[in-house]
């Protein structure tokens, strides 16, 4: 069974997601503070969070960092605000998906099923796409053993971050837009004023070292897209 982590200091909020969730028949705790949500997270085998960004004792942001320090299951944060710059600091801080108050149930549901479906595939082993392997100066990534190596060194991707990487060294040479990295990955319709991909591609190339005004794999092609030579 996969249980589900539901961080909110609203009791109200925090219940009706845990009706929705078990009726899916998914195992769910609840924590209403980060200093609990962390106590769970240790103690229990959570295979997903939906984060708060507001907690009394502290803020989603900051929880978020300390559970990707460790933890790499899907991470889905669930606030009142809607700025653009609160969704790019939760995605380029790990974040897998962004939903905002008031919400549908049901789409938090569905999101939730989607990001499971993708960490379960990548846990599997499955290929992102065709089953390869990919050396580009010093970079080394297996779809089929799901491992990314710099140097020889291992470097540790969230699923997301993983199967972007994949897309591109499998169009590596070609420029691939945002929205066409974007429904190859999420399995999504892009939006016009979606940001996610950049923040998604800001966090790869921060794991993997890159330079940003001068990144050495992942090069943006500006008004074009992102490509990798």
């Amino acid at each position: 069974m996969d249980n589900i982590l539901i961080v909110d200091d609203e009791k109200a909020i925090a219940d009706l997601v845990e009706l929705y969730l078990k009726n899916e028949n998914y195992g769910v705790f609840k924590a209403y503070n980060a200093d609990e949500a962390l106590s769970v997270v240790e103690s229990e085998k959570i295979t997903l969070a939906v984060l708060d960004v507001m907690l009394p004792d502290s803020d989603g942001f900051t929880l978020l960092k300390k559970i990707r320090e460790k933890y790499f299951f899907p991470i889905i944060m669930l606030t009142a605000k809607i700025e653009a710059a609160d969704k790019i600091t939760g995605l380029t801080l790990g974040a897998d998906d962004y939903i905002t108050k008031p919400f549908d149930p049901l789409e938090l549901t569905a999101r939730v099923k989607t990001q499971l479906r993708r960490f379960t595939k990548y846990n599997a082993g499955a290929p992102a796409r065709n089953a390869g392997e990919y050396e580009i100066r010093g970079l080394y990534v297996s779809v089929s053993s799901h491992k990314c190596l710099k140097n020889g060194a291992e470097v540790t991707l969230t699923p997301i971050e993983f199967d972007i990487l994949c897309y591109l060294c499998d169009k590596r040479g070609c420029v691939v837009s945002s929205e066409e990295l974007f429904e190859a990955v999420w399995g999504e319709k892009y939006l016009d004023s979606n940001n996610t991909v950049m923040a998604h591609i800001a966090r790869l190339r921060e794991k993997l070292g890159e330079p940003a005004r001068k990144p050495k794999y992942i090069k943006t092609v500006w008004g074009v897209g992102y490509t990798i030579e």
